[in-house]
């Protein structure tokens, strides 16, 4: 029989004794809770009476020294195991209800004693004091982040050493808000303790306003799973083949000045009537295969991350010599006899009609020799530069406007929105407007004839590649100038779609259309590369399936690079921003929402909204004045 008021432990917590109902007891816990509880479920340990709770603490941890420590080292001296009640007398001087639970609290502790109510046993002293000096860290440990967390709140001073790995200051202490600003967690236990939201713009404000981070800190590659670290895995260079030998034609690889991996080149040929353009193109899959290592790795990827701070590569960067136009990359024999200007390249021949329109394609292994030229230079050649090259360029853009004719006729769509370069060198960040050179439309003009002449090359001969697939939205009839007219366009847009199979792209108005032209940059470009090759080969290429599956693996990475992107540009510029509070901007207004515009200010390609009080018109210029930077939120306040 349990006496009524008897104290019990049930699931470690203390229970007073109430009634035995039938074959099972009736107990009360001390939230005043009642439950009923078999007879096995609890162990009494005083006979009471215990009118309530108030005089039985907690059974907490046992701190070194004091009674508990004094009645272990009797025990472990005598020897042999004690009754709880004899634990009590010994430990606390009595044996009481509170007594009779704070020895328990001692079993439960399991410092020094170990084993039952009913035979409680002194541990050895080798693990005692090895579990005491373990107690003690923590305790320093706690302590000693109890004082971090004290200046956390207050915003400092703190320990802040050079190195990001130092062991004694307080960057020990922020390393679960750094995971969670760079997104490799969603929780923070740090931020909880002093009341802040576990978010990665709380953590990264947080790190910016103690002066863990400075403004340079990009989070956002990591935050979109983005690796930072160089490729490993070196293809082998081009083996040696029979290539095509075009050093006779004028071949130019342009882009930008920052550009330093040309994947691309163009040259041009009249053959009677019509005109054969010869779009040159890096030749990585002549030793990269489907299931090698540089190809899981650049598939991993999925595309070059190119951020103000510098370019991650799809490919090691071992690989640019081997394969890049301009390098010097040609056979080895015909380097022996001299002829290293010569690149190997995949050379893609669109034949085109009168009308403009494809009329063949041939795909061919090739030797080039590439002259590289910034779309500056280029137009400044073609404009004012005598000799051969000058025609050769002026030709290339005649081709190319004739094609964007086609196109536009077709239904294409072409948006001309501010474009901006952002680098973030030697403690400076820099931003200049992307200029839309003559030569840049012909190269953009020249890729697409590529990637559609391409697509019908695949499509006629059952070769699965990554086709580009886009519809277009509703249009409206009547579409403004200027940049609001680009805007509404934009609007219209669907996502585009990868498919194994052919598609309309609507925005490109093309039949067919797959991205061929940056084999070293996207990987899609590669596979289809890669498929290609195997054809020529005549071996097998991928399945359709085998082909889908790589597709989407890629395009999954190089979404998440693309993502990256965009957060960088927009942190960069956010930074940029930072130290001119109060500078005066020139925007262009774009549509309007309820008392809002969307504006865009095109120094910065940024978009953003402003309230107007009075009326305005699309493209009207503004001026607008900066409020503040949030740079952990990417956001900036403009107002008129």
């Amino acid at each position: 029989m349990y006496a009524e008021n008897a104290l019990a432990v049930y699931k470690n917590k203390p229970a007073l004794i109430k009634e035995r109902i039938q074959d099972k007891i009736s107990i009360e816990t001390p939230d005043g809770a009642r439950a009923k509880v078999r007879e096995k479920d609890i162990e009494v340990i005083h006979p009471g009476p215990v009118k309530n709770f108030n005089n039985i603490a907690d059974g907490g941890a046992a701190k070194p020294g004091g009674p508990a420590r004094e009645a272990w080292e009797l025990l472990l001296t005598d020897g042999g195991a004690v009754t709880l009640k004899e634990l009590a007398e010994l430990a606390f001087g009595e044996y009481s209800p509170a007594s009779a639970w704070a020895a328990y609290g001692l079993l439960l502790d399991g410092l020094y004693f170990s084993g039952t109510a009913g035979a409680a046993t002194p541990r050895l002293r080798e693990q005692v004091e090895a579990d005491e000096r373990k107690r003690g860290e923590k305790s320093r440990a706690d302590g000693e982040r109890g004082l971090f967390l004290e200046r956390l709140v207050k915003r400092g001073p703190f320990q802040v050493s050079e190195g990001s790995g130092d062991p004694s200051g307080d960057r020990r202490y922020i390393q679960d808000i750094e995971a969670l600003a760079y997104g490799k967690t969603a929780k923070s236990r740090t931020m909880k303790d002093i009341g802040l939201g576990e978010t990665p713009e709380e953590a990264h404000a947080l790190l910016l306003e103690c002066g863990f981070w400075t403004e340079r800190t990009n989070p956002h590659p990591c935050r979109f799973g983005v690796s930072l670290l160089p490729a490993k895995n070196i293809p082998d260079a081009p083996p040696a083949e029979e290539r095509r030998d075009l050093t006779r034609l004028a071949a130019f690889a342009i882009d930008s000045p920052w550009s330093h991996d040309p994947d691309d080149a163009v040259s041009l040929e009249t053959e009677g009537s019509k005109q054969a353009l010869y779009v040159h193109v890096a030749d990585p899959a002549a030793s990269i295969s489907a299931g090698s290592p540089a190809e899981i790795e650049a598939r991993d990827r999925g595309a070059t991350l190119y951020i103000p701070e510098g370019c991650y590569r799809m490919l090691a960067e071992e690989a640019l010599p081997l394969f890049c136009l301009g390098y010097g990359n040609g056979q080895a024999a015909n380097r022996a006899a001299g002829e290293a200007a010569s690149s190997a390249a995949l050379t893609f021949k669109i034949t085109l009609n009168e009308s403009g329109e494809i009329e063949e394609t041939e795909i061919f292994p090739s030797l080039v020799k590439v002259k590289r030229l910034t779309y500056r230079e280029a137009d400044s050649l073609a404009e004012k530069g005598e000799g051969a090259e000058a025609p050769a360029l002026r030709a290339l853009g005649a081709l190319a406007g004739r094609n964007f004719s086609r196109r536009a006729a077709s239904g294409a769509i072409d948006i001309d929105m501010p474009e901006i370069h952002i680098s973030a060198a030697n403690g400076k960040v820099l931003i200049e407007p992307v200029i839309r050179y003559r030569s840049a439309i012909t190269v953009r003009e020249c890729m697409i004839l590529a990637g559609e002449g391409a697509g019908i090359w695949a499509m006629q001969r059952s070769v699965p590649v990554p086709y580009v697939v886009q519809e277009t939205g509703e249009i409206p009839e009547e579409i403004l100038p200027g940049f609001a007219g680009a805007y509404q366009l934009r609007r219209c847009m669907r996502p585009r779609i990868l498919s194994a199979k052919p598609g309309r792209h609507q925005g490109l108005g093309l039949a067919a259309y797959t991205q061929t032209t940056s084999p070293l940059r996207r990987y899609n470009d590669l596979l289809t590369h890669m498929q290609i090759r195997a054809f020529l080969r005549g071996g097998p290429p991928l399945s359709p399936d085998e082909t889908t599956s790589r597709m989407f693996a890629g395009e999954a990475a190089a979404a998440a690079v693309t993502q990256a992107e965009r957060a960088s540009r927009c942190h960069w510029t956010m930074v940029y921003l930072s130290g001119k509070k109060d500078s005066v901007w020139e925007a262009a207004a774009l549509e309007k929402k309820g008392n809002r515009w969307t504006v865009i200010i095109p120094d910065l390609a940024l978009e953003t909204q402003v309230p107007l009080r009075e009326d305005i018109a699309p493209n009207e210029r503004l001026k607008l004045v900066l409020k503040s930077v949030n740079i952990p939120r990417g956001e900036a306040v403009f107002a008129v």
